[in-house]
């Protein structure tokens, strides 16, 4: 186990939804606003890789938390499946190369649950990733980040490159994706209830049949799983962090109108995809590696995620 404090830190995405937890997170295991590098979009194209030798140049960083993406709900993915593959991709590629010549004491990597197969046995285990393709739709974006885990396993056998791999369900919470364009369900389903009820809409649509099923996670938890993966993880074996628990999309429909307080009627589009026909993660390896589990209950993380965007919306 590592003391992160005595580190520099380089944090991509630390300006977003989860990257802004991650740091905080951070500062509390008593890392200086010093020490911690937030590189921002507008400083950096990490898909570049001149961009990303300038970055470690400039910032000369210790241990690197890749959190950046380009990353979307199921309309952004089959709208843009070239652009998320190559991003995801060229980032990631780009900094771990670069984390080798730097002689970076860790890099750890953020997956995704979109890597697994289509039809995984479920719950989701770990040394299952490779046993299929993924669900058509997340596909680009799921394989270039599974792709970063082959690299970073080869780097670890070939160069001794020290990274941690963690494998994230569905993330949810307070300053989430709510452009309706790009969200996840979560935050599109909240949208939708709460703008019906500010309208007085009888009903709303939702896309699928609400027949699939998800595994949410709260942001915190998630922030502080990939904290313990930095501090605790020395070889890129994949950690599921996740609850362990599944919802359909229907019942997590009927859960968010009713903690918004839309009575109206919820219609189901089944013109669009479902995406993946289930979700759900074994978390046993995060339990034992890394002594962590999610703290949130799930009613309680929807309720303030529900009461931050009203908040955002009054205001």
């Amino acid at each position: 186990m590592i003391d992160l404090s005595q580190f520099r830190i380089c944090v991509t995405g630390g300006g977003g939804f989860l990257g802004q937890v991650v740091c905080q997170r951070l500062r509390e295991r008593g890392v200086s606003d010093g020490n911690l590098i937030i590189p921002r979009s507008s400083q950096y194209d990490l898909t570049q890789q001149r961009e990303c030798e300038r970055l470690y140049k400039q910032t000369e960083p210790e241990v690197v938390i890749h959190l950046a993406a380009d990353v979307g709900g199921i309309g952004a993915n089959r709208t843009h499946p070239g652009r998320f593959f190559y991003a995801n991709m060229a980032m990631g590629l780009h900094l771990i190369e670069l984390a080798r010549i730097n002689n970076i004491r860790k890099f750890v990597q953020a997956g995704t649950v979109c890597a697994y197969p289509k039809f995984a046995a479920v719950p989701f285990v770990e040394d299952d990733m490779w046993n299929g393709y993924p669900e058509e739709t997340n596909a680009p974006y799921g394989i270039a980040k599974k792709s970063l885990f082959v690299m970073l396993d080869a780097y670890e056998r070939e160069y001794g490159l020290s990274s941690a791999v963690v494998v994230p369900v569905n993330l949810y919470g307070p300053g989430d994706n709510f452009d309706p364009r790009s969200s996840h369900v979560v935050p599109a389903l909240i949208r939708k209830c709460i703008e019906a009820c500010n309208r007085g809409d009888h009903s709303v649509t939702c896309w699928g049949s609400g027949t699939a099923s998800r595994e949410f996670l709260y942001v915190d938890d998630a922030a502080e799983g990939i904290v313990c993966a930095a501090e605790r993880l020395d070889k890129p074996e994949p950690v599921n962090l996740g609850t362990g628990q599944e919802i359909s999309i229907k019942a997590l429909a009927d859960m968010i109108a009713d903690l918004c307080g839309f009575k109206g009627r919820i219609e189901w589009d089944a013109s669009k995809p479902d995406g993946q026909p289930r979700r759900c993660l074994d978390i046993t390896r995060a339990r034992q590696l890394l002594g962590w589990q999610a703290r949130t209950p799930f009613e309680q993380g929807l309720r303030q995620t529900i009461q931050w965007w009203q908040e955002i919306v009054l205001n």
